[in-house]
């Protein structure tokens, strides 16, 4: 189990004051498992608990991945926007065939290869600007547990043993397809029990697998062996959330047979609801096709952030509706960026405008042209929460964003900038982009940018100073400087055109440079 300090989430720093929890603030989600959006009361007022499958660590974790948990990141900041205490767990399966595979493939004991790869995985989406999760509870830390669980689901009549293995009696449950939709009676046509399984039917599933040479294994009741795939997640999600929980989510592949299966065995070992809301994120496609080894179009993060910075990434995703298909394409990130370039330019000139000010808004002391944007800033605000309240709709957020972008600018070029009305629209911007993930890349990818940049400076017979971005940039803003004075274009163009390439913008107006990170 790996627990992460609850305020290790990066957020902007704000002035605001913080919204409370508040039941006349309804939000609405879609429930995979009713197929319809639903009012939002979570089991204990003012909390939520909040699993989300977390990735089989077999290799590295690629932009699917990101997709899925970029948009449980937003949808728990949005939660805490609101208020609420928000407790999410995430689990890190290290027990599974594939891992044992591809371990036994290089020789590697699955333990020690699934180590490396959740280490691997847990760093990309650091590097991405993920939140960290509470706790990342693991299979492999758990086997008591799980054995305790299984031993509940055989105790009352859902499970039964064959030969070392033990397995789920599907048909026994009543309830199974709930999630999905599908019915026993359709499933078993064409359904068959492979060669070697001795379970009853070609419906029910493994709880417990019987030991196989060079394979990692447990003591058991049963024998030698180790944990199916789908009683690991309902193990460690019930152990630290407790039953019922408020929400279950993942991608929209697992919803079966994984999440199925986790239902069905999690009830029929407690006789107490699972969870209350299901929540799944839609497939994401590169160049429409869909993302798969056999295609040769896998993209991993980390080689997605070699060329895309990581708040253009986030941007992309969250440009979709969570549920919604999403398709990964050269075309769609471009978009992306410009969308993201204006918001981030109104952020500056906010910045500028607002200056070191940091009093309060006196809404009598405004001219009716500062109460008209005072009056947008104030309807941005509500009209914001209103699309996230609707399924955390995000595609209506950015244009809500798009919307007070324009405006804003309007009212920077008509208008003389009233200090504390800047300040204020500036830090209703920062609170409400950090819930979508903005304005953030600084932090996670200005620290991949310091080695490169005592390169660069070094490249150009500087002396590398600085320790810090900014004290590292003004070095090579020095050099620059001095390139052009002497009227040296070629190192001057160079040092911008390097710059470029890691992924900053430099902008001459007259001797002042200004720089800043794409």
């Amino acid at each position: 189990m790996v627990v992460i300090p609850k305020n290790s989430i990066s957020i902007p720093h704000q002035t605001f004051i913080k919204i409370y929890y508040h039941p006349g603030l309804m939000l609405k989600v879609h429930n995979t498992l009713g197929r319809k959006k639903e009012e939002f009361v979570p089991v204990e007022e003012g909390k939520v608990k909040m699993y989300v499958c977390g990735m089989t660590v077999y290799s590295d974790a690629h932009i699917g991945h990101a997709r899925t948990y970029v948009a449980f990141d937003i949808i728990r900041r949005y939660l805490q926007h609101k208020g609420y205490e928000v407790t999410y767990v995430q689990n890190i399966t290290d027990v599974d065939d594939k891992i044992i595979r591809m371990a036994n493939e290089k020789g590697i004991d699955p333990l020690r290869y699934s180590a490396m790869y959740t280490e691997r995985c847990l760093s990309d989406m650091e590097k991405l600007g993920v939140g960290n999760a509470d706790v990342y509870p693991k299979a492999s830390q758990h086997i008591g547990d799980i054995i305790a669980l299984v031993e509940k689901i055989i105790e009352n009549g859902y499970g039964y043993v064959a030969d070392g293995d033990v397995y789920f009696s599907v048909e026994k449950f009543n309830d199974y397809g709930k999630l999905s939709g599908q019915k026993t009676e359709e499933m078993k046509v064409g359904a068959r029990i492979e060669p070697g399984e001795k379970k009853h039917s070609p419906l029910d599933f493994a709880l417990w697998k019987k030991a196989k040479p060079g394979e990692p294994y447990w003591d058991s009741p049963w024998g030698n062996g180790r944990p199916g795939w789908h009683i690991e997640c309902s193990t460690m999600s019930s152990k630290y959330l407790g039953l019922p929980f408020d929400i279950h989510g993942g991608g929209h592949d697992l919803i079966f047979p994984h999440h199925e299966n986790e239902i069905a065995q999690t009830e029929a070992a407690t006789g107490k609801t699972f969870a209350n809301y299901w929540l799944h994120s839609g497939m994401l496609k590169v160049n429409g096709e869909k993302m798969s080894k056999s295609l040769g179009n896998m993209i991993n993060i980390s080689d997605a952030l070699k060329r895309w910075d990581s708040g253009l990434l986030r941007f992309f995703f969250i440009s979709y509706h969570y549920r919604s298909p999403a398709d990964f394409t050269t075309e769609n990130m471009d978009m992306a960026h410009k969308g993201l370039e204006r918001i981030k330019r109104l952020k500056e000139e906010l910045e500028n405008a607002a200056g070191n000010n940091d009093r309060e808004v006196n809404r009598k002391s405004l001219n009716e042209r500062e109460k008209e944007y005072h009056n947008s800033i104030l309807n941005f605000k509500k009209k914001f929460e209103d699309v996230m309240d609707d399924d955390f709709n995000t595609p209506e957020a950015i244009a809500l964003l798009f919307e007070f972008t324009k405006f804003s600018n309007k009212y920077l070029m008509e208008c003389k900038p009233n200090k504390e009305l800047c300040r204020y629209a500036l830090d209703t911007l920062l609170e409400l982009g950090g819930v979508l993930t903005l304005f953030q890349a600084e932090s996670t990818n200005m620290k991949n940018a310091i080695e490169p940049l005592v390169i660069l400076i070094k490249k150009y017979g500087g002396t590398a100073t600085g320790k810090n971005l900014d004290e590292l940039m003004e070095n090579i803003m020095d050099i620059r400087q001095n390139a052009r004075k002497e009227r040296d274009w070629k190192k001057a163009d160079g040092i911008r055109d390097g710059l470029a390439e890691l992924g900053f913008e430099i902008q001459d107006e007259g001797d002042e440079t200004k720089w800043r990170m794409k």
